[in-house]
């Protein structure tokens, strides 16, 4: 073969498997088409749609938020994806593997942290995580056991049994043992419900550490919505087994115009008349008037509340919350 055949061969070689690692970097995490789940009706209950076709794509290396009010979806979606609960229609690929043509490598691609404290009592948290890496396949001498216990913080109960940790241990053992295997994904069911805010910041930090230097793909569901603003890229609120909206946290915070001023009066106020799109709050001797930032300004709600004869001592602005997104998206869905 001339030499110039050879290199122009090579350099097409080289240039395809650029493309190739390009199309990887820019797959999906999860995607989810026409996902249906109904459950079956039983002596208690109905049948029950759990699921009514969701349609979800999570991006490689986000940190995605997952929300909702009980009994949304959230668990079954997750559950599913954990291989734990089988869908009644639809598709789910997990780091590009399809769950029904290839389940093992799908399966192997995403850990979960349930919310469930569910832990053999009579094995130690090295023990526990060795055998959890068992049954994942993964070598003795592929296994990060002590890594894992350093990283969650028990390496000083390694050996301990985990009828003996305390319910924030048995948590973070939790955590370990879905990282085994080393998987692209890891989902985090209410991961912080219950724990002292030391364990919850441990928590975090360890997360953002996963994703900044592993690129791991977060998936977090969690009723405290302040965390869900603070550490998602992304997030979408599921409702009565649909997804109602999916956006960066960003505009969907941007999609509530509510603002709030809160006042402390130089004295006491009466009741106040104020014009219509100010309502006011009344807060341990603090004024907190709201208004829509589509009508009014800062300066405008300040200069009627001076009008009124309300005398400001202080005064603090709050912006809209995720809590108020979600509350204004879930009350308005059937």
């Amino acid at each position: 073969m001339p030499h110039g055949t050879l290199t122009t061969l090579l350099a097409h070689a080289i240039a395809r498997e650029k493309t190739r690692k390009n199309d990887d970097l820019t797959q999906n995490a999860i995607t989810i088409t026409g996902l249906r789940k109904t459950y079956a009706p039983s002596a208690k209950s109905p049948a029950k749609e759990a699921l009514k076709g969701i349609d979800l794509t999570i991006p490689r290396g986000s940190i995605f938020g997952l929300l909702g009010p009980n009994g949304a979806g959230k668990s079954t979606t997750i559950n599913i994806l954990a291989g734990l609960v089988n869908k009644t229609a639809g598709q789910v690929e997990i780091w590009g593997f399809d769950q029904d043509k290839n389940p093992r490598q799908s399966r192997a691609a995403i850990g979960v942290m349930p919310q469930e404290l569910v832990l053999d009592p009579f094995f130690t948290p090295r023990g526990a995580l060795d055998v959890q890496a068992g049954l994942y396949g993964v070598p003795k001498r592929d296994r990060r056991t002590d890594e894992l216990l350093e990283l969650v913080g028990l390496s000083d109960k390694a050996d301990a049994y985990a009828r003996s940790l305390s319910g924030g241990m048995r948590r973070r053992l939790l955590l370990a043992k879905a990282m085994v295997h080393s998987p692209q994904i890891l989902v985090l069911d209410e991961p912080t419900a219950g724990v002292d805010i030391e364990l919850r910041n441990m928590l975090w930090r360890n997360i953002r550490k996963l994703n900044e230097e592993r690129g791991m793909t977060i998936i977090l569901t969690t009723h405290y919505l302040e965390e869900a603003e603070e550490m998602c890229d992304e997030i979408a609120i599921i409702n009565h087994g649909e997804v109602i909206t999916r956006d960066t946290t960003a505009n969907l915070l941007a999609r509530v115009t509510g603002k709030t001023l809160v006042i402390t009066p130089t004295q006491p106020v009466e009741d106040l008349i104020l014009p219509a799109g100010i309502t006011l709050a009344r807060r341990d001797g603090a004024l907190a008037f709201s208004y829509d930032q589509s009508r009014y300004t800062a300066g405008e709600v300040l200069d009627t509340i001076r009008t009124i004869g309300v005398g400001i001592a202080d005064v603090r602005s709050e912006e809209a919350s995720l809590e108020d997104v979600f509350l204004t998206l879930t009350a308005t869905t059937p």
